[in-house]
């Protein structure tokens, strides 16, 4: 397949295509974007920009598709998508590659922290496509028996972030593929390598045209969000993005699903272990070169602890090693992109006065998009890098007093995604639990993600759920029954 995505391992700039009902399409007017290795800053691919055209032909087919993948069974869906988590197993190593090379992700961090989580993803929501429930049926009215039915919504438009292209991917289309519904999947523009591998894989176990992959910029974009087929519309990506897609989705009263932007709070008492909890904030900090959105990038620190603590996470910060896919021992590679890495950059640069950057933040090399990870001490509430997500490898420390005030700093911001609590005192963890006003609190941990379990925040974080039976019941509707039998 000379144009598939597992092209791009050649020396060559190489041409990436759509996967439209089931085979790779080529573009309608032929534009392409470079797509560039963030660990050399070199392109290697050339990926579609497509147009309205584009998408409006990606839309018959995931209509065309959904209308023969509602109409199968649960059975039918879990075997599917077993055995697209099979063949992706199988394609492992191969994934990997593609991904650390359009990412820059060290090859280790990515097998053990992004595929096997993956894995599980795909054979958690074939599981769950067997448990959808309604109500049970009853006679709530005289001669009539009413019941509820769980239906798949119809095609789906999704976009996700060049963070983490193939788990993002993962995360949305498998819920929505299990339902019964048929997907048109727009990756970032930096990173849709991994994601057109994903969908030619998934094609040997689908009808064509229910599982769509359109390339292409936030025109692109538009075009898929103000389509007017699509029933639900799902984006990962910023809080610009997402409120760019609720005002169009309005238009058309389309159902949406939002998981945004971030600035996870990190409330560490002191009578947590420095060292410890140093070591692992510092860890979740800078996993992904901090471009995640649950990131732990803003540290509020007990004042009798905060000197010591900022030089412990300092002092992590300074160990933690980076490098490309194949250096060893790597733990963070680079940012994504050039835009992102001035981005950053910036954010250091207008540090404040009474603020310090405490270690990092320099540019390392000249080729590619490394920076040294970096704490970042003394900035006050309503400063910049507290209020705005900075998506860099980036920790801020502020001090507090009490809990009170700590609840007080923690929330005060426009995000609601995620926050942790570090002490060991039972009572105050799960009464600073229940006091944080975000999605997920995790108690002296920061990141672990499960199958299981929800994941989704507040406010500027967006609305709706990913992961878990909350998950996929985004992607169906509810449907009242009644029948008259006096």
């Amino acid at each position: 397949m000379c144009q598939g995505p597992s092209t791009p391992t050649g020396r060559d700039p190489s041409p990436l295509l759509n996967f439209v009902a089931g085979s790779y399409t080529a573009p309608a007017d032929g534009r392409t974007s470079p797509v560039v290795n963030p660990s050399t800053g070199d392109t290697y691919a050339h990926a579609p920009v497509s147009s309205e055209q584009d998408v409006a032909v990606a839309m018959e087919a995931a209509a065309a598709g959904f209308e023969v993948w509602r109409d199968t069974t649960p059975a039918d869906r879990q075997r599917a998508l077993l055995r697209i988590a099979g063949a992706v197993e199988d394609r492992a190593e191969e994934i990997i590659a593609a991904e650390c090379r359009n990412t820059g992700k060290p090859l280790e961090a990515t097998r053990r922290e992004e595929m096997a989580p993956l894995l599980d993803e795909l054979r958690f929501f074939a599981g769950a496509a067997r448990m959808l429930e309604g109500r049970s049926a009853g006679e709530y009215l005289r001669d009539h028996t009413s019941y509820v039915r769980r239906e798949p919504i119809g095609v789906c438009a999704q976009v996700t972030p060049w963070n983490y292209p193939m788990v993002m991917a993962v995360w949305k289309f498998a819920p929505a593929i299990a339902a019964g519904n048929a997907v048109v999947l727009k990756p970032a523009e930096t990173t849709p390598v991994t994601t057109l591998l994903l969908a030619e894989i998934a094609a040997e176990f689908l009808p064509p045209g229910v599982f769509n992959v359109i390339c292409g910029d936030r025109d692109t974009g538009r075009a898929l969000i103000t389509h007017p087929l699509p029933q639900l519309v799902s984006i990962t990506g910023s809080t610009r993005a997402g409120m760019e897609v609720a005002a169009s989705a309005a238009a058309d009263l389309k159902k949406v699903h939002l998981e945004l932007g971030g600035k996870a709070p990190v409330v560490v008492f002191d009578d947590a272990d420095i060292a410890t909890t140093a070591a692992a904030v510092a860890a979740a900090g800078y996993f992904n070169a901090g471009q995640d959105c649950t990131a732990a990038a803003r540290v509020l620190v007990h004042e009798r602890i905060a000197d010591d603590f900022t030089a412990a996470l300092a002092a992590a910060a300074k160990n933690t090693v980076v490098g490309g896919p194949d250096h060893p021992g790597a733990f963070l590679g680079p940012v994504n992109n050039a835009v992102q890495l001035d981005r950053v950059r910036g954010f250091l640069d207008r540090v404040p006065g009474h603020a310090e950057i405490v270690t990092g933040g320099r540019r390392i090399g000249d080729r590619g998009y490394f920076l040294e990870p970096a704490v970042v001490a003394g900035l006050h509430q309503h400063d910049e890098m507290i209020q705005d997500e900075v998506f860099g490898p980036v920790v801020t420390v502020q001090r507090f007093t009490g809990e009170d005030q700590a609840v007080r700093r923690a929330n005060d911001v426009r995000f609601g995604l995620s926050a942790s609590v570090w002490t060991r005192d039972h009572g105050r963890a799960l009464r600073m639990s229940r006091r944080l006003d975000f999605g997920a609190v995790w108690i002296n941990t920061h990141l672990p993600f499960v199958s299981e379990m929800p994941h989704g925040g507040f406010g500027h974080s967006g609305y709706g759920k990913d992961l878990s039976m909350y998950g996929f019941e985004e992607y169906t509707r509810i449907k009242h029954v009644m029948s008259y039998h006096g």
